[in-house]
């Protein structure tokens, strides 16, 4: 279980442990209805350990709801990555994937062989990005970093 707080759009905090109720709740607060269909597409991304395309979503969530449209499933996808509760990021294989987002402000580590997903929150580039503004001027206004590799279970040198 996840056990940091994860801070949702215009600073509204909720708890990340992802408990049902409490995701629901989350959207809720926000002015979104909890159909059925909307609550198949998160239940599916919290319990994943990779990041999954729109795709796998709507395949997995049809188990629980058998007529989820594909169409509800990015609708669904665009609302929990506006509040937070989600991170949408580009995958090795050209598609965006959506894992849980675990804090605030987080970057992730891709295996490129089985999509694992593990996000840490250690930035470092608040002096590049300074500098980077300043050269040009920009007003940064995010980013996004991620960095593919393969993961331990997917090292040929495995031991």
């Amino acid at each position: 279980m996840i056990e940091s707080q994860l801070k949702i759009v215009f600073n509204h905090e909720i708890p990340t442990s992802l408990d049902t109720d409490q995701r629901h709740q989350a959207l809720n607060a926000r002015g979104y209805k909890l159909t059925a269909p909307r609550r198949a597409v998160p239940d599916v991304i919290a319990g994943m350990h990779e990041s999954l395309s729109p795709a796998e979503i709507h395949e997995r969530a049809r188990c629980r709801y058998p007529h989820l449209g594909l169409v509800t499933v990015y609708r669904t996808l665009d609302i929990l990555v506006e509040t937070g509760v989600v991170r949408r990021m580009h995958r090795d294989d050209g598609c965006h994937g959506y894992a849980l987002a675990q804090a605030a402000h987080g970057h992730h580590l891709i295996c490129s062989s089985c999509n694992q997903v593990v996000e840490f929150a250690e930035c470092g580039l608040d002096g590049l990005l300074k500098s980077v503004a300043r050269r040009t001027g920009f007003r940064v206004e995010g980013h996004w970093l991620q960095v593919f590799g393969l993961c331990p279970n997917c090292r040929p040198d495995r031991p």
